[in-house]
């Protein structure tokens, strides 16, 4: 009989023969990553060991699903992950993932902002998570009134510095075996208590 890590490591295996199959026919990668996708996908995976899987995750940019299908596959159903890509042809590729996987994901097929906009006002997040897309200072101030309190940031980085980001704190670096320039930066939320 089948355990919960078997049926895990299948849907690893399902999500890297759609990466390959849709990718033979749009951009969903980067070259490297293309030729090298059992080590994204294994990169995603190690990361997990490093992060509270749980409530509800925002991945911002979330192109071929690198690293939030992974991420999403260890953390079910536990974790309910929200994917925001502008790109039509990317976010088409991440609603068959999502589907064919069978995973508690929402796709996001909007600019950060909008998207935003569009969730529902409850809607708070436990886990944020982007891999290398442009400037977390510039965009991670428009997550940070969704953060629930003791949140986490996790930025998948050439760098071992963290952004400066006013209502985060960094909490941890993990250099991740994939290369020597890869990096995993966690942060924290912290709320300052003021006094009357």
């Amino acid at each position: 009989m089948a355990g919960p890590m078997d049926d895990k490591a299948a849907k690893l295996a399902l999500y890297e023969s759609l990466l390959k199959k849709w990718g033979a026919r749009i951009n969903l990668v980067g070259p490297e990553a293309k030729r090298n996708l059992g080590e994204h996908i294994g990169e995603a995976v190690e990361a997990a060991g490093f992060l509270r899987l749980e409530g509800e995750a925002l991945d911002f940019g979330s192109g071929g699903g690198l690293p939030a299908i992974p991420l999403a596959i260890l953390g079910e159903p536990h974790v309910r992950f929200h994917l925001v890509e502008a790109d039509q042809k990317k976010w088409a590729f991440l609603k068959a993932a999502v589907r064919e996987c069978g995973l508690n994901c929402t796709v996001w097929g909007d600019r950060l902002q909008r998207a935003l906009e569009r969730m529902e006002p409850t809607v708070g997040f436990d886990l944020v998570t982007s891999r290398a897309v442009g400037y977390p200072e510039e965009w991670l101030p428009q997550v940070l009134p969704r953060l629930r309190p003791g949140a986490s940031v996790a930025l998948f980085q050439s760098s071992s510095n963290p952004p400066l980001v006013e209502g985060l704190q960094h909490s941890s670096s993990h250099r991740l075996s994939r290369g020597e320039n890869n990096f995993l930066m966690i942060m924290k939320t912290f709320h300052v208590e003021h006094n009357a």
